[in-house]
């Protein structure tokens, strides 16, 4: 479902509630691009779970693959330094 901003604006948070009972996400579109998306609390805390699984699996093989490395914490602070 695409909302414009103006409909947001004119009708405020109301809008979300209503829309959200029918919809699992919004797009806001502003001057027709869209550029937000609005989602219920619920479907947010599923999907950032999801995130953080797949951040764990591309972790765990990347270990099981030996694609990292190792180093002391103030080589880690002179690389960072380096990058600035």
């Amino acid at each position: 479902m695409t909302v414009s901003a103006n409909e947001v604006k004119t009708k405020g948070v109301s809008l979300f509630a209503n829309l959200l009972g029918k919809f699992d996400e919004l797009v806001i579109n502003v001057r027709g691009k869209d550029k937000f998306i609005v989602l219920n609390i619920e479907r947010y805390r599923e999907l950032r779970a999801k995130e953080l699984d797949m951040a764990y699996i591309e972790t765990k093989e990347e270990i099981e693959n030996k694609e990292y490395k190792s180093q002391s914490a103030s080589e880690h602070i002179q690389e960072l330094m380096h990058e600035l």
